[in-house]
């Protein structure tokens, strides 16, 4: 366990709840809202992250604008395919960004009869970026560093955490990493005071900063943060109780306006309506093959 700093801004839950499993029939089977819609002030630079499983024919060929997608595969494999002749088959603890920018049309489909499940997670882009080229990262499972420690270890996807660097380029920096512990024990997390940060209880059973606010599997908790904090680091304190994996993400709030329609996020109404007027014109380019 890395050794309190009691000087260090202390994270405690914020709010807490369990996700709720709507059962969706075929293709698209059964999905949850880790990040439920409607809550951008509370989530940002975060906006919804849905918990999915599904058949092929659910996310064939449509498009995106003005955000990023980071889309975790928990089991089963993931076929990717866009209109500019990207393509590739994700697996189990595999990662996908996405930076969706001005514009990306693309599949995401389970590959021959699979079940997939997959968390995908929506990450703003700050106005200025909304207009960046759309591009596509895979970091598969044996690329993210590991950190270990006494009773278990942190894979490092994004951002540095640790003394470990994730190879994830986000646009938008971030924090992402999956915590497991193989036994009980406890980890304290440190990281930026000016992150804002959520966590989603993918195994087990934990204990959550010193207030010791307890969760359970798809338990999802949003985390204390100084409104003024800084580069400064802060430490958020978790205690499992059995063996478990916990995914936990951090980042700058960008506090810009947040619209969203479908599968655009703008800043306004009116770049809604002309996101969806481009793609009626062709300006997303051709289907995806």
């Amino acid at each position: 366990m890395t050794q309190r700093k009691t000087e260090m801004f202390q994270r405690e839950v914020k709010d807490s709840w369990y996700v709720n499993y709507n059962q969706l029939g075929y293709p698209h089977v059964q999905q949850g809202w880790v990040l439920p819609p409607d809550r951008h002030k509370d989530f940002d630079p975060f906006i919804v992250m849905a918990d999915d499983w599904f058949k092929r024919g659910t996310f064939s060929d449509h498009p995106h604008r003005g955000f990023q997608t980071i889309t975790y595969v928990v089991d089963g494999r993931l076929e990717h395919t866009d209109n500019h002749g990207g393509h590739s088959i994700l697996e189990a603890g595999d990662v996908q960004y996405m930076n969706a920018g001005s514009g990306a049309r693309h599949a995401e489909e389970a590959v021959d009869d699979d079940l997939i499940h997959t968390h995908q997670l929506w990450l703003n882009l700050p106005k200025h970026l909304k207009n960046t080229t759309g591009s596509y990262q895979n970091v598969f499972v044996e690329e993210a560093p590991v950190a270990p420690f006494e009773h278990g270890s942190l894979k490092v996807y994004a951002g540095q955490i640790a003394g470990t660097t994730g190879p994830m380029k986000s646009l938008v920096p971030i924090i992402m990493t999956e915590l497991s512990f193989k036994e009980p024990g406890v980890y304290s997390y440190i990281i930026p005071e000016n992150h804002n940060a959520f966590l989603f209880v993918r195994s087990g059973e934990v204990e959550i900063g010193h207030d010791r606010t307890t969760l359970t599997k798809t338990g999802v908790a949003t985390i204390t943060y100084p409104a003024n904090g800084t580069e400064a680091e802060s430490e958020l304190v978790i205690k499992a109780n059995e063996r478990s994996k916990v995914l936990l993400y951090s980042g700058v709030p960008l506090k810009e306006n947040v619209v969203t329609g479908g599968p655009f996020v703008m800043n306004s109404e009116e770049e809604i309506r002309q996101a969806f007027s481009d793609f009626r014109n062709g300006k997303f380019g051709p289907p995806v093959k």
